[in-house]
This record gives C-alpha cells, structure tokens and sequence, in this order.
C-alpha cells in the first residue's frame, strides 16, 4: 500500500493510502495522524512549541500514551479517556442504531431564489445536474440525522433530503445561510428556541453570526438533545491569548457553548454537538478544554486526520456528552469522500463526517 505525507501549517503528517480503506458503503476511514521531525519545534517560540506539541500529541497518540506526557505540562486537566464510564443510561440496548453526520454544503443556494441576487458573486454556483449528484450523495450517506451548514432555505435543503424520507429544522435568523438539520421521517422531534448567543456580533455590526440550531430527538430510549452549529473562521490552531485571526470571537462562541453544555448536564440530558467549528481540535486544544470544564465530553475525530481534500483535519466535528458518551459505537467514526469525475461538479469544499450511535 503506497502512503504519502503532507505536512501542514501546524506540523502533523497525515499519511494517505492512494486508495483509502472503504467500508460497504463506500465511505472512507479515516487516517491515523503523525508526527513530523520534532526538529522543528527548536525553531519556534517556546510558548508556540509548547502549545504545538500539546495540540500533537493529543491528536496522535492513544489515551494511556498522551495522558503521561500532557501530566507534566497541564496537570490541572484530566485527558478524555475513551473508555471512561457513562454518566448515566446503563439501561439494556433496545433500539436501532442512529447514524449522526455534520455536512457544510458550501453556500447551498437556490440559484432562481430570493437570496441569491444579495449573496456574495464569487460563491459557487450550482446548475440543475450539480444538485442531482449532491442529492446522489445524500442518498448514498442514508444518515438518520445530518447537521447542515450554509443552507439558505428549507426548501433548498429538500432538494438533497426530499420531505417524504426527511424532515428539515432550520435556524431562524435573516442571514443569506443557516445551520439546518435534516431528521428521517421515522424519528419523533421538535425544535427548540434557537441558541441565539452564539451570536456575538455587536448589534450594529454589518456582518451579524449564525445562531446554533437546538432540536430534540426522541430515540425511544431517552431524549437526545442535538445542537448544530457553524463558527466564526480564522482562529484554526492559535492559543487562547492569541488576540488575532478572530480568535477572541471564537473564544466568546465557546463561552456560550459552556452554558449550553452547563445546561444540559443540569437537566441529566444525551447531548451532541455537531457542526462546522472552524477549529482543529483535539483531546488538548486549550478551546476543546474549556468545553470539557462544563462537562466531561467525547471528541470523535480526536487521533484522526480526514480524507477529504486529498488529506487535512477536521474542523467538521461531532461531540458527545452525558448518556450519549456510551451510545458511540467504536470505529464507527466515516467521511463521504467524492469521486474523480471528468467535467467537474460543483459540490461542497466540506466532506460529510458520520459516526454511528446505539442509544
């Protein structure tokens, strides 16, 4: 098997077979990350190296490795061990297994509606055929429930997940796009008041930000409560401290994800959080940390790079906490990767990113 390695911005190696390993649906695993020549960490700042190393090694190395090496460098914080006990829901298994996604579908846009002529000139662009393959994706990712990003509408959103197999919830804020989720018709859910907070913007800012979108699942075992959300870009891998690349706003997003979290541990609830988070996070990553204060959470794409883009990390991820922590089914964790096709399409610059639960 051929691998090759790409060093990015922030110095892992992601090591891509030229033909990822495919489960029965075609979707890709995904890869193992690992570490570059640690020779280059002598050529940065102390405080830079130091968070850089912390960030690898919690992506890279397995729970009773990292949890040795972060002791030393942030005692105050206890590493997410992946077999730590629930918190709660130690009932027998009766239900059928949920697959979970997040997918940002990169400015989708009724071409002939309202929005349109107001959206920014250079978003892409979709023809008739290009919502067909899209729609041919969806089919083939068959999830339960998919986060969305970047849709306009509902009806958009049907055009991928038409209304007799899927029911959609959409944020409702008067912005050009929305989170959105898509539920299949045979799960009972409802909407529940937007997280409006995750807002930050000041009100008279020009460019406002995306509320999260809050839906209830009911999975026949005990309610599970689904936030999906898109973050402000910029603050990819920098340090709390770091006042620039939009991370102070991020910061104040993360902020209200902890009352949400705070919240829901309250009231003893399954809880995920899905979405685009603009940030690479791991198990050690200082913005992951402060959500992990609220309540213990389980980060599904921790150790792994994704396949998408011939190979990069995730900013597309999915959390879990309270009884939902127990419901992740191993190894589960997928990326849609698309096909090389000739007279290329206009698709998503985002792979969808699935794992599966047992409630």
């Amino acid at each position: 098997m051929q691998v090759w390695k790409r060093c990015l911005p922030d110095m892992l190696v992601i090591p891509l077979s030229a033909r990822m390993p495919q489960n029965k649906t075609g979707e890709a695993e995904a890869s193992p990350v690992f570490l570059c020549p640690m020779t280059y960490f002598k050529t940065l700042p102390r405080s830079r190296a130091v968070f850089l190393a912390l960030t690898v090694l919690g992506s890279t190395l397995p729970p009773t490795a990292y949890a040795a090496h972060a002791a030393a460098l942030t005692a105050q914080h206890a590493p997410i061990a992946r077999d730590t006990q629930p918190d709660s829901d130690t009932r027998p298994v009766t239900q059928h297994p949920l697959k979970l996604a997040t997918w940002n579908m990169d400015w989708l846009m009724a071409e002939d509606g309202p929005l349109a002529a107001t959206a920014p000139p250079d978003r892409p662009h979709r023809t008739p055929a290009d919502f067909e393959k899209l729609a041919a994706y969806a089919q083939h990712l068959d999830a339960d429930l998919i986060g969305l990003q970047e849709v306009d509408s509902i009806p958009t959103a049907q055009r991928l997940f038409p209304p007799q197999a899927y029911q959609i919830f959409i944020t409702q804020d008067a912005l050009l796009q929305h989170p959105a989720l898509a539920v299949r018709k045979s799960l009972h859910a409802h909407q529940n008041p937007d997280v409006v907070d995750l807002n930050v913007a000041p009100t008279a800012a020009a460019h406002q930000l995306r509320r999260g979108l809050d839906v209830t699942i009911e999975t026949g075992t005990s309610p599970l409560r689904v936030l999906v959300l898109h973050l402000k870009t910029g603050c990819w891998d920098t340090p709390l401290s770091d006042k620039k690349h939009n991370c102070p706003v991020l910061l104040q997003q993360f902020g209200v994800l902890q009352n949400w979290i705070s919240a829901r541990t309250a009231a003893h609830e399954a809880f995920v959080i899905m979405g685009d988070f603009n940030r690479r996070m791991t198990v050690y990553d200082p913005f992951f940390l402060l959500l992990n204060k609220a309540a213990p959470l389980s980060l599904t794409t921790a150790g792994w790079a994704s396949p998408c883009d011939n190979g990069t990390y995730f900013i597309d991820h999915i959390l879990l906490g309270g009884a939902a922590r127990n419901w992740l089914q191993p190894h589960s964790l997928r990326v849609m990767t698309y096909k090389a096709e000739t007279g290329i399409p206009t698709l998503s610059d985002h792979c969808a990113v699935s794992i599966r639960l047992t409630p």
